[in-house]
């Protein structure tokens, strides 16, 4: 029994190989090919993307020359230049903390901030009393104007 995702979806088969080597990382990932590319501009009435540029970005505002980018690189290429790179960092002996040593807390220090909520909550403590008496002023204020 074939399943409906099989019957239904066209699939390519490439091997690993090819893509290792030559295949860019965003013709392999990102966005539509060419022929998606081409389907769209034909549906908005264009035959290129220089054409779709020109008549929808004001010429103020395009750039006169192209930009001088270097030309890009495949996956592999990417990856090898920043492990590259990544091999130059220099590990550092942290000596952040050096361990725990033993020492005797001041009781006063103890009491008034590790062991005081204020200091590792944000949350005030919740006290009853205060939110009965507000409970009970509202309906006092409440019967008082429907008695009115």
């Amino acid at each position: 029994m074939r399943s409906r995702l099989s019957s239904t979806v066209p699939t390519t088969r490439t091997s690993l190989r090819s893509l290792e080597a030559e295949a860019p990382f965003a013709t392999r990932h990102v966005g539509p090919d060419a022929t998606e590319v081409a389907s769209m501009l034909s549906a908005v009435g264009f035959r290129s993307l220089d054409a779709l540029i020109d008549a929808t970005v004001p010429r103020a505002i395009q750039l006169k020359e192209p930009l001088a980018l270097e030309p890009g690189l495949t996956e592999v290429a990417a990856i090898a230049a920043l492990r590259e790179k990544a091999a130059r960092n220099e590990v550092f002996t942290s000596l952040i903390g050096m361990g725990y040593s033993g020492t005797v807390v001041p009781p006063v220090v103890l009491r008034n901030v590790f062991e005081n909520p204020a200091w590792y909550t944000a949350y005030t403590p919740y006290q009853p009393e205060i939110s009965q008496g507000r409970l009970e002023a509202l309906l006092n204020f409440q019967t008082m104007i429907s008695d009115l």
